[in-house]
């Protein structure tokens, strides 16, 4: 049977780019390895946290699925660095590691346009650098005009515990053996990474009395615009903090060697911001200790796999089974832990991401998309946004359409997948609010302002969603005119009662716009002037945009300023070695690169700002002569 897209991998990218190529009416075919670990959470039982829980907002502001999902398995759920400004808030939920895989399956096998197949894809069909389908481990042949590959840890994946080196998955699954070979005979680079995860212990065997509660918020929070929040929040099922000690660092010291990536067993490069503890211990040597969350894997008590199952967040390693002994019960609490699972590092492949466009198609293959941990990233939130972004544009290509690309100002995803194609990755790459230079315009609370429209414009959106979030626009644009419009004045009850909010007394009118923009002064404060019958989402939009309204200006004038570089586009066909004067160096990495336009070009390392210069002159005489 022939496809129009064939999605490989079953994961978090996988399972985002098969919806949206099928719900965008294309016959769309995944092919994983197991049915059972679809959308599996194979390390950290959450999602979301920093940027990471804006990426699920955009996730779900563009019509794809993980914000749904994580909604329906949530069991504790935080707003992070609430007593920071709105640029670096996220939301991070615990999740029920066996409601989330249910749920996202059961939304797949309801999908008509897609089918579900179980096996390993072991090559590629690649025709006049074009792909045209794939070959599986029976060498079973299926067509395909488009194949999105993501293909996770499962690339020659190996595990490493100690001295101890196995082929295989997460789970012990079979590994893919030859594709990657076949993706480097085509002419990719192919890299070696590393990633790991911490021990699992029984609940029921920690001293929690050592231990700091860590409880969710107490009000409802949702990572999707449309979702009612599912989880009781007033019994959340609670984590714990807990640190390590001299006695935890000593024995790690003491068996450093016999770790597998300190032992010279590891080939893979490992994630610089998300260490296993025995490289945090080293690095930094000169802390005292670091902290560990205690986090559930499940709330269902009768599971027998993740019910009594707490994952030690923070303290991923690969030393030897016996010596990760010693390194629990040395922490507060965990004396007398048992360990259910012990913890191990993966090795596996994944390409170059310069060999990208900024679609996600590869430059070298037609039709060839790829998106997640083969792309050299790290998170299952980062998967996904990829998956979601090569599966809208696996679809607007077989319209005959232009790919959606999302700039740097617009989304964290747009953020990232740019950083992957410009820049590459040495190590396993994890999106952080720093790498955003925009962040004050990529809030939590505006992700469907700024990308629903494109949702919608793809097909992914509803009508009936549609319509709810032009509606909320107009309420937004309401309020704004309402308190641009009302005016208070200096009388005895007024100044009374900012000064029971301890906000400085009027001595002339003014408008209740200007009187929020006052740091003391909320939203909430303002509806003792004024009776104003919105939603939270509506008038929270209202307070952040007032009060930073200074901040967004000028952030909105210096991506303008980026915005006129990404216009200036760059012809496929030029040859940088006829340009005089760029330096060396710039002319491989734009040969090797291709930047589209003049923006990219100038995020490129290595490339300085006097060769962008002398590269648009180029361009100016090149486009005046012809």
């Amino acid at each position: 049977m022939k496809y129009e897209v064939i999605v490989v991998g079953g994961g978090h990218a996988g399972c985002e780019a098969s919806l949206a190529t099928a719900r965008m009416g294309h016959k769309t075919l995944l092919i994983t390895g197991n049915i059972k670990n679809i959308a599996d959470m194979p390390c950290n039982p959450s999602i979301g946290g920093p940027a990471k829980g804006i990426v699920v907002r955009e996730i779900d502001a563009l019509g794809g699925e993980m914000g749904r999902c994580a909604d329906k398995g949530a069991i504790q759920v935080k707003m992070l660095n609430t007593k920071k400004g709105p640029a670096v808030q996220a939301l991070r939920a615990q999740e029920d590691k066996n409601i989330y895989p249910k749920e996202m399956l059961k939304t797949l096998q309801n999908e008509k346009n897609l089918d579900i197949k179980e096996s390993l894809v072991e090559h590629l069909i690649v025709e006049n650098n074009k792909i045209k389908g794939v070959i599986l481990e029976n060498n079973e042949k299926i067509e395909s005009s488009t194949v999105i590959l993501t293909t996770g840890t499962y690339l020659k994946g190996m595990i490493l515990v100690g001295a101890s080196k196995t082929p295989g998955g997460p789970h012990g699954e079979k590994n893919s053996k030859f594709l990657s070979d076949d993706l480097k005979k085509i002419g990719f680079n192919i890299l070696r990474l590393k990633t790991g995860t911490p021990p699992r212990i029984d609940k029921d065997s920690i001293d929690y009395d050592q231990t700091k509660l860590e409880p969710g918020d107490l009000k409802k929070l949702t990572f999707s615009f449309d979702n009612k929040a599912f989880y009781d929040y007033k019994n959340q099922t609670p984590c714990h903090l807990i640190y390590t000690n001299k006695e935890t660092h000593k024995i790690i010291n003491e068996h450093l060697n016999e770790s597998s990536m300190y032992g010279g067993y590891v080939e893979g490069i490992g994630p610089r911001y998300c260490p296993s503890i025995e490289d945090k211990v080293v690095r930094f040597s000169d802390k005292e200790r670091h902290q560990l969350f205690l986090e559930p894997e499940s709330n269902i008590e009768d599971d027998k796999e993740y019910g009594n199952t707490i994952y030690i967040q923070g303290f991923s390693t690969s030393m030897p089974e016996y010596v990760q002994e010693k390194m629990v019960h040395s922490l507060p609490g965990l004396k007398n832990a048992k360990i259910l699972k012990y913890a191990y590092a993966i090795e596996y492949d994944a390409i170059d991401s310069k060999q990208l466009k900024q679609s996600l198609e590869t430059k070298l293959v037609e039709g060839l998309f790829t998106a997640g941990q083969i792309n050299g990233t790290s998170g299952y939130e980062e998967a996904a946004g990829q998956g979601l972004i090569a599966g809208i544009n696996a679809a607007l290509k077989l319209e005959g359409k232009a790919p959606l690309v999302l700039k740097r100002n617009e989304s964290y995803i747009g953020v990232l997948i740019d950083d992957l194609v410009t820049k590459g990755v040495k190590d396993p790459y994890r999106l952080l609010t720093s790498r955003a230079e925009y962040r004050l315009l990529l809030r939590h609370d505006n992700a469907d302002i700024r990308l629903r429209e494109y949702g919608y414009q793809v097909g992914l959106i509803s009508e009936e969603k549609y319509k709810e979030f032009k509606n909320k626009k107009k309420n937004i644009e309401k309020v704004y005119e309402t308190l641009k419009n009302t005016r208070i004045t200096p009388k005895e009850e007024v100044n009374k009662y900012l000064k029971e909010i301890g906000s400085s007394e009027l001595k002339d009118g003014i408008s209740l716009y200007d009187l929020l923009k006052r740091p003391e002064i909320s939203i909430e404060n303002i509806k003792h002037f004024l009776n104003l019958d919105y939603s939270y989402e509506v008038l929270e939009q209202v307070e952040i945009n007032t009060r930073y309204e200074g901040y967004i200006k000028k952030a909105n004038k210096e991506a303008e300023k980026m915005l006129n570089l990404e216009n200036k586009k760059i012809p496929d066909n030029i040859n940088y070695d006829d340009i005089p004067n760029i330096a060396s160096e710039a002319k491989q990495k734009l040969s090797e690169i291709r930047p589209t336009s003049i923006g990219q070009a100038s995020r490129i390392s290595g490339v300085n700002p006097a060769d962008i210069s002398i590269l648009m002159v180029y361009l100016k005489r090149k486009e005046y002569n012809e």
